[in-house]
């Protein structure tokens, strides 16, 4: 995980930063810029450690702290910045299943784009955490192909790479051919087993084959051939195949564009992705959309929200 912005803060002195939140905090008036600053230039298990620091020294939560003493979207920022690693996605997935509706854009996003090792991690601490099997939970709140797709990613038994049999990835390309082209009304599940199941380096020459065999790129198919929520991640799938940190530059560029910032996403994603490869999403934005994440942040976002992104980002690509 040598990819993030965020790396390890040193000389880190936990019970030095506690000190100066504490400071910020107290009284009338809170002093954002020092909050932004520290939480945004630790890793999360330095946060952690400034937590534990704060409860040791003040016997106050700091968590408590932020959320009384911030507001709005910079608020929701900092508290997500402070949930421990591990638990990010569980949490993120609880919140999207809770309730009345169901949000199947943090299923999408999660699911399609976390390793095999991510997804048992994410189920196991669903189980710990919430005592709930995380599986029985989508699928009480999700129906039909779509149901059908995150049940076998949550499986989470994709082909580990491998040697890549051109022979099988011939016949792949075929069977995807077949049940999207040429057929009235599309074979979903076939593409549901060979997209959920193969490993990635097979499903990258299969998208090579597929487009030489029937001349469309395999998007362009599922485009045309599925729609609603199904279509959304399949795509999902298929843009984390080819490449993750392009999946999350896109995902990025579209929670800015247009009327109105998708700040929910905005914020999931820069966080969660802050110590594993925004460096390679900001390469990917700025080849993608003649702009930087740097630029599109500062032009979409304003006050200590925007401050605290513009740090998490660290940097802009010219």
């Amino acid at each position: 995980y040598t990819r993030g912005t965020v790396t390890a803060f040193s000389p880190f002195d936990a019970r030095a930063d506690a000190e100066a939140l504490r400071k910020a905090m107290k009284g009338m008036g809170t002093d954002e810029e020092t909050v932004l600053k520290i939480l945004t230039s630790r890793n999360n298990a330095q946060r952690q450690e400034i937590a534990s620091a704060f409860k040791t020294l003040f016997g106050r939560d700091l968590v408590d702290d932020l959320k009384s003493e911030l507001t709005g979207k910079f608020e929701t920022l900092m508290v997500s910045l402070m949930r421990p690693t591990y638990i990010f996605d569980a949490h993120a997935l609880k919140h999207a299943i809770k309730g009345a509706g169901t949000n199947e854009k943090v299923l999408t996003e999660i699911l399609a784009s976390r390793t095999p090792a991510e997804v048992r991690n994410i189920k196991q601490v669903y189980l710990q955490e919430y005592e709930a099997s995380l599986e029985d939970k989508i699928t009480g709140e999700t129906s039909g192909y779509f149901q059908r797709l995150l049940v076998v990613l949550l499986q989470a038994n994709r082909d580990p790479d491998g040697r890549v049999d051109e022979g099988l990835v011939e016949q792949d390309a075929q069977v995807l051919f077949r049940a999207g082209e040429l057929k009235w009304g599309t074979d979903e599940e076939k593409f549901i087993t060979i997209l959920g199941t193969r490993s990635v380096s097979h499903l990258r020459r299969v998208f090579d084959k597929y487009m030489t065999i029937s001349g469309f790129q395999i998007e362009e198919t599922i485009d045309r051939e599925t729609s609603g929520d199904l279509e959304k991640l399949l795509l999902a799938v298929v843009k984390c195949i080819r490449s993750v940190p392009a999946y999350f530059a896109e995902t990025l560029y579209y929670s800015m564009k247009g009327a109105g910032t998708d700040d929910d996403t905005l914020i999931r994603v820069m966080v969660s992705r802050s110590e594993i490869d925004l460096l390679d999403i900001r390469q990917e934005f700025r080849k993608n959309f003649a702009k930087s994440l740097h630029q599109m942040i500062q032009k979409d976002t304003s006050g200590d929200y925007r401050k605290a992104l513009l740090l998490l980002c660290g940097g802009d690509d010219e």
